[in-house]
């Protein structure tokens, strides 16, 4: 059934996006200069930044990057990353942890922690973290080695969180690292860092928040300086404090992506297009590639969607971004935080990369800079999977289906990650589409059997050779038996070569691999001849299935899959609305889901059944006109009920 309660985020914004079409390749712009499809100049139109290429090859090849909380909000290390906010909430535990250890916030306000000042007890209180060759605990190096080794591709920090103190050198913000508590240009020295370990290099921005409700419990302010560091200036001058914010970012540090918090619809449409053409353009003349996420007031054309804490629950194309963290609740460091558990974190990395996504993980340094060893040890366990088995998830792409196996990861954002089983497998595939790689997530025992290769699904006549990865990295071991029937690709496994967190079996094909005849293309009516098609080329869930004249569109693509779906745009299915049974019922597309009404039986004598409702698919009222509707009902043996792919 079409699900009915989306995540908070995706309220906000209507996601065009839909899985990846089965067995096509991703075609992405060059690694170097400006994409040719893009123009040589943006304008702040929607029209011109919706060429710019949102995913460029560099980041679909990337898969896993890492950032990090933290900045004066981190100071009390108690809470959570909203402790600037909830501080001044009466009653609140933050409220109350801030009047026993610092003092009422009317005397002992926020900005205290950035300027420094005494506690309760007579300390000194202060984020200003040193420099390990100062004496301190902050050593950039160490943060970018440490992530090297956690194999990301791509790194960097929160520049700016909702609390509106900027960690750079600020020309436009006064509340800043350089002229304010560390006296460090924090986010040069990450950049530095992070590119010296030729990575790519990131920064998230979330200040928007910062005039939209953070502060909304913080008196006003009697300085224009405090009015705009707790977001208290004009409408007008926060906006435009907004942009010039990137603006400086962009200028200063050249980021080949940068990350951005929800509420951007709460900006004025003219200011995120001239955010959006101006970085864009600043790309084209560095000759760069960049990457823009949005949660919220931008869209999937020119920019990447990031799903909070979550992603899909199958493939989805356009390419995807999730933000997740070592922790929850808190992104910063608290006292006392617990962790996921690396077996979590790898196969939620996996299981993202099989949908078409990648995963940008978040770690909590304390507030003097040092990272805690328990963190260090989840980020080391991800790069030794990454180390071992990074053929199988680094430049690779989507296969028809995700995978297989009982662990749901996944269905939106705030969705936490979850350890799989041993009959859990993730597929990817390489580029040039010769080689599959199924990740096992725990050891399957003798025998491996991979559903989504059974015959009829998949055709194996040119597979020349099935390997496991072998325990290090360009080494296999050899698993030359193997059968295939109906029920899946069973592989003999020998033994179990060593422990680890997911298993990697590849398979290496002579040539693309080859999937069985006739799966994929039009389907036209053979009464009156018109082709299956989505009304209005729409991709919203809910979109009316009709006929309409035969053109070669996306929107009469339809794919069938080894789970009886058909899909259009690669991830929305034909779908009985509302699990309808009926004679009547509305036939239309919906984010695939797995349900029985999304499935459908191809029969010999050219009708398309419901599994659920055993129907066919049929043109109402033996209608040959375009825009005819599309419904279920009973077969009757009419022309209106019978397809070909011809």
């Amino acid at each position: 059934m079409p699900p009915v309660k989306l995540s908070r985020l995706r309220r906000r914004t209507a996601l065009a996006g839909t899985a990846l079409l089965a067995g096509a390749l991703l075609t992405a712009p060059s690694l170097s200069g400006p994409a040719t499809a893009a123009p040589s100049t943006y304008e702040p139109t929607w029209a011109s930044v919706d060429q710019h290429p949102a995913a460029p090859e560099w980041f679909q090849d990337a898969k896993f990057g890492v950032y990090w909380h933290w900045g004066a909000f981190a100071t009390p290390e108690y809470g959570t990353e909203w402790y600037p906010r909830t501080m001044y909430i009466d009653g609140s535990s933050e409220n109350n942890h801030h009047k026993s250890v610092y003092g009422d916030p009317s005397v002992w306000p926020y900005h205290y922690f950035i300027d420094g000042a005494r506690d309760k007890a007579g300390k000194w209180v202060q984020f200003a973290p040193k420099l390990k060759s100062e004496g301190g605990n902050f050593d950039p190096n160490e943060f970018a080695q440490l992530v090297a080794d956690s194999g990301a591709r791509f790194a960097g920090p929160v520049a700016e969180h909702h609390d509106g103190f900027s960690m750079w050198n600020s020309q436009v913000n006064e509340w800043n690292s350089v002229a304010r508590g560390p006296k460090l240009d924090l986010v040069g020295l990450f950049a530095n860092a992070i590119r010296a370990k030729n990575l790519k290099f990131m920064v998230s921005l979330h200040h928007l928040y910062n005039f939209t409700g953070y502060y909304d419990h913080v008196p006003p302010q009697q300085t224009t300086s405090l009015k705009k560091l707790y977001g208290q200036l004009s409408s007008a001058e926060e906006q435009q404090l907004w942009y010039d914010k990137l603006k400086e970012i962009v200028d200063k540090y050249q980021p080949d992506m940068i990350w951005q918090d929800g509420g951007l619809y709460l900006v004025d449409e003219a200011k995120r297009l001239a955010f959006l053409s101006y970085y864009y353009n600043q790309a084209n003349q560095w000759g760069k590639e960049v990457v823009a996420t949005y949660k919220d007031g931008f869209d999937t054309k020119g920019e990447v969607y990031d799903f909070e804490r979550g992603g899909p629950a199958g493939i989805q194309s356009p390419y995807w971004l999730t933000d997740d963290a070592v922790s929850n609740p808190s992104w910063s460091y608290t006292g006392g935080m617990t962790y996921y558990s690396s077996a979590a974190l790898v196969h939620a990395l996996i299981d993202r990369v099989s949908k078409n996504g990648n995963m940008l993980l978040n770690i909590s340094p304390r507030a003097d800079g040092s990272i805690p060893q328990a963190q260090k040890d989840l980020l080391n366990a991800i790069g030794a999977y990454l180390k071992r088995n990074g053929e199988s998830i680094y430049s690779t792409r989507a296969w028809t289906v995700y995978g297989e196996g009982p662990t749901k990861m996944g269905g939106g954002s705030f969705v936490e990650p979850r350890a799989g089983t041993a009959q859990d497998i993730r597929y990817t595939r390489s580029k040039d589409n010769t080689v599959l790689y199924a990740a096992v997530l725990g050891w399957p025992g003798s025998t491996l059997n991979l559903a989504s290769l059974a015959a009829g699904r998949m055709d194996l006549s040119n597979l020349s050779k099935v390997e496991m990865i072998g325990d290090t990295a360009g080494t296999y071991i050899d698993l030359p038996t193997r059968t295939q029937d109906s029920s899946g690709l069973r592989i003999t496994l020998l033994g179990r070569p060593y422990s680890a967190l997911a298993y990697v079996v590849k398979l290496t094909f002579n040539g693309p691999m080859k999937t069985p005849a006739d799966t994929s293309g039009p389907l036209r009516s053979l009464n009156g001849g018109r082709c299956l098609d989505v009304s209005g080329a729409s991709q919203a869930n809910g979109a009316q299935a009709q006929l309409w004249d035969c053109n070669g569109q996306a929107n009469q693509q339809w794919t069938r899959t080894p789970y009886k779906e058909l899909r259009v745009y690669g991830g929305k299915c034909l779908d009985a609305y509302g699990q309808g049974t009926g004679d009547g019922t509305q036939v239309v597309i919906w984010d695939c889901n797995g349900g029985i009404n999304q499935q459908w039986n191809v029969n010999p004598d050219g009708t398309v059944t419901g599994v659920q409702s055993g129907k066919c698919l049929d043109a109402y009222g033996a209608g040959t006109a375009n825009g005819t509707k599309i419904v279920l009902w009973a077969c009757n043996g009419g022309n209106n009920q019978k397809w070909t792919r011809s």
